[in-house]
């Protein structure tokens, strides 16, 4: 019941808080590990979190572990979705949304960050999935807002825009794509989610 109102019972990532505002903060966040799936959302047949359910299966959070151990893995918070930039799809990038793949189709790539005890990609089970991939995070600063309610497409666009101008303002160089961190699974009351757009900086 208390997910349905917001409450968050799963393990979040650490972080160093280096500096609060009241438009943003900059936070410092350690090295870890993620499993992350980039894909055409019209596999899903046009649902952009249609990855969601191919990651859930990896952890077996509803059934049997999609993994070569199998080994349930517990479920962590936020979901996090970017947009890759146009790059090789050998190095996929974190839960965005922007780039493009074969004939100019938007690709979404999202990523689960896996607990804390995986401490690199070689303890984490493997995938039986082939369009799941664990990679490493290293150590990374972003900026960061934080909003309630619905993450709908303009909502998002609005918070990254405010929160690149805010940050160049202040002196800050933006490295890279937003990501979208939403911390509630979907039956949650729109009222009561918690969502972060975070924009790496240097």
């Amino acid at each position: 019941m208390g997910m349905v109102f917001g409450k968050i019972c799963v393990e979040t990532p650490k972080y160093e808080m280096i500096q609060s505002s009241a438009d943003y903060e900059i936070r410092k966040y350690p090295p870890s590990v993620a499993a992350e799936i980039t894909y055409e959302p019209s596999e899903f047949k046009g649902d952009r979190d249609g990855g969601f359910t191919v990651l859930v299966n990896y952890i077996g959070l509803l059934g049997n572990p999609q993994n070569t151990k199998p080994e349930k893995i517990a479920m962590t918070a936020p979901v996090i979705t970017k947009t890759p930039e146009k790059i090789a799809m050998t190095a996929p990038v974190v839960t965005k949304a922007g780039g493009e793949g074969e004939e100019g189709k938007k690709l979404v790539n999202m990523q689960f960050l896996l607990p804390a005890k995986y401490r690199n990609a070689e303890e984490a089970p493997r995938p039986v999935d082939d369009r799941v991939v664990i990679r490493e995070e290293g150590e990374r600063k972003y900026g960061v807002v934080k909003f309630g309610g619905g993450a709908a497409e303009e909502v998002v666009k609005k918070k990254v825009d405010s929160l690149k101008k805010s940050l160049e303002r202040d002196g800050y160089k933006v490295t890279g794509e937003f990501l979208l961190a939403r911390y509630n699974p979907t039956w949650s009351l729109p009222t009561f989610r918690t969502n972060e757009v975070m924009i790496p900086v240097e």
